[in-house]
């Protein structure tokens, strides 16, 4: 396949390395080649498989509109913009292109999602999520802690989920969901020592959605790849 990453920061920057690694050709776009999506033209991205976004949530609502308007396929890993969502997916599909977002493409945060859900549905428990990324992230808090309350919240929608979340350094994720009754705790954790496992779960997603047209969420289809 062909394709685009747009950004060059470190999770970019391993999202490209990781589709090399897997015999995709690539190009990468960073800010200041791509300011206001100018760079998305139709004879560029005619040459695209997909296209992959992890920049920020302003850039990339700039991309979106600009692929999905052409009708590209896009993986978007970026966070921080569902109160667009649905015009998002309203453009990809009127456009007969594909959207696939998600707050987390790490294999193994999508299996504490589905343990989440199964944790979610005991009773006489307490529910809290705790979460830890580097300084520079600018969603707080995450997409990933925010998926976590959802999913508890579907299976007790009266449950108070509180969600503390802290800014440290280069670290690359930490997440724990605790459940606490008067007898006992019961804790979830996924710990990202680096961003491969995020860039891996990107490049894998597009090699799914090549070729497809429509809309999903990451944790929709991960157990597909």
């Amino acid at each position: 396949m062909l394709l685009l990453v747009l950004g060059k920061g470190k999770t970019g920057s391993q999202v490209a390395q990781v589709a090399r690694e897997h015999g995709h050709s690539v190009r990468v776009l960073d800010l200041h080649e791509n300011r206001g999506a100018s760079s998305l033209t139709a004879p560029l991205l005619a040459q695209m498989d997909v296209v992959i976004d992890f920049t920020a949530p302003a850039s990339a609502i700039e991309n979106m509109k600009a692929c999905l308007a052409l009708g590209a396929r896009m993986v978007v890993g970026t966070t921080g913009w569902y109160e667009q969502l649905n015009e998002m997916k309203a453009l990809a599909m009127r456009r007969g292109g594909a959207l696939l977002y998600g707050t987390n493409f790490s294999l193994g945060v999508q299996k504490m999602f589905s343990l989440t859900r199964e944790l979610a549905r005991l009773k006489g428990y307490e529910f809290s999520i705790s979460e830890t990324h580097h300084a520079t992230k600018l969603d707080a808090p995450s997409g990933t802690a925010l998926t976590l309350k959802e999913i508890i919240a579907a299976e007790q929608p009266e449950a108070k989920v509180e969600i503390s979340y802290s800014r440290l350094g280069d670290h690359s994720g930490l997440h724990t969901v605790t459940a606490s009754s008067g007898s006992d705790l019961i804790e979830l954790k996924h710990e990202a020592f680096d961003r491969r496992g995020f860039a891996e779960g990107a490049v894998r997603a597009a090699e799914w959605v090549c070729g497809k047209s429509g809309v999903w969420e990451f944790r929709e289809i991960f157990d597909k790849l």
